[in-house]
């Protein structure tokens, strides 16, 4: 495993290409209504980054080894779609949960985050998930600081998210970030506290848990890019990029429109 400690050359560029990921997120978020398609919302967001942002949206054509090209700007994941859903026809209805990635590139620097998002008035199961997933999130990247270890970040999440009931998508990681759209070390949402690589000043990388109102297991979708729950129960996912300080962390997904970071982070 090869971790690159960032410069601060490096981490003035991320904090720049970070932000407009957030920025997109700000953008977008009037429009998440009912009867709006999740195609529809993937063609404002595009457009806005091309022409208002002038940054070039990574997933697009994005190819790992064994997947086709994915098509489109976005990933936007509704209710039982744990992750890489792709924008389509789907109109989008009242009490829908919605999990919108956004991965820009800004002067070859890769910013990537995601939200939660219920359109109108979801139910109180949606809302819990969205809620203890947010704080899975947070309580992860408190765990962050010089010293520290990854499984730290995983085990804090796990304890979370099982304490309410809910199950930790294994299949699916954080990752390093920076000129590289997923580099080393890989962030998993579960684990041991005291394993896993040391945490350094210079570390850039993501925590994004996806938690499953029911079952961990999944089941991936003949486009071999759409995840869903293999239960059909709801999933959440919320995403930061972080960077390692001298300190502690410091979130670089942040904008005008971000959540506040909940209690539960600082109280628990």
């Amino acid at each position: 495993m090869t971790v690159t400690i960032k410069t601060e050359h490096d981490i003035a560029k991320m904090r720049v290409a970070c932000r407009l990921a957030s920025e997109v997120l700000d953008y977008i978020t009037p429009f998440i209504k009912p009867g709006i398609t999740t195609g529809e919302l993937d063609r404002l967001c595009h457009e806005y980054m091309v022409n208002q942002q002038h940054t070039v949206p990574a997933p697009l054509n994005y190819q790992p080894p064994g997947y086709p090209p994915y098509p489109k700007a976005t990933c936007i994941s509704v209710n039982d779609v744990i992750c890489h859903g792709i924008p389509g026809d789907k109109q989008l209805k009242n009490g829908d949960t919605l999990n919108i990635d956004i991965t820009v590139i800004k002067d070859g620097y890769f910013g990537d985050t995601s939200r939660m998002f219920i359109v109108g008035e979801g139910s109180i199961l949606a809302k819990r998930l969205v809620q203890v997933t947010y704080e899975c999130m947070w309580l992860g990247i408190e765990q962050v600081q010089p010293g520290a270890h990854l499984g730290d970040i995983g085990h804090a999440i796990q304890r979370h998210a099982e304490a309410h009931g809910y199950s930790v998508v294994r299949e699916y990681c954080g990752h390093g970030i920076g000129t590289v759209f997923h580099e080393d070390p890989q962030i998993l949402h579960y684990g041991r506290p005291g394993t896993g690589v040391q945490i350094q000043p210079g570390m850039i990388f993501t925590v994004e848990p996806m938690i499953n109102a029911g079952r961990r297991d999944i089941r991936t979708m003949p486009d071999k890019w759409t995840v869903k729950t293999r239960d059909r129960s709801l999933s959440a996912q919320w995403e930061h990029t972080v960077l390692v300080t001298q300190t502690g962390y410091e979130v670089l997904t942040v904008s005008a429109g971000t959540p506040a970071k909940p209690t539960i982070a600082v109280t628990a």
